[in-house]
């Protein structure tokens, strides 16, 4: 297991949002490195996908934080 998921798994974070969380940030990484080193522009269809990861990280933690 990799740390990080033993650290967030102690620390109360159940898998689901483990997951949902290390997909966010992957793919925020992966937009940065294509825009500034490969140099693709973003597009409509990129925002509206971040979105919809935005609101999915959202369901997932609605409980914890009582949204």
């Amino acid at each position: 297991m990799i740390p990080a998921n033993r650290i967030g798994f102690a620390s109360g974070m159940s898998l689901g949002q483990l997951k949902i969380t290390q997909e966010v940030i992957t793919l925020a990484v992966f937009a940065l490195f294509a825009v500034v080193v490969m140099g693709e522009k973003l597009k409509w269809n990129h925002y509206a996908a971040f979105l919809c990861l935005v609101a999915a990280t959202g369901f997932m933690f609605a409980d914890k934080f009582r949204l």
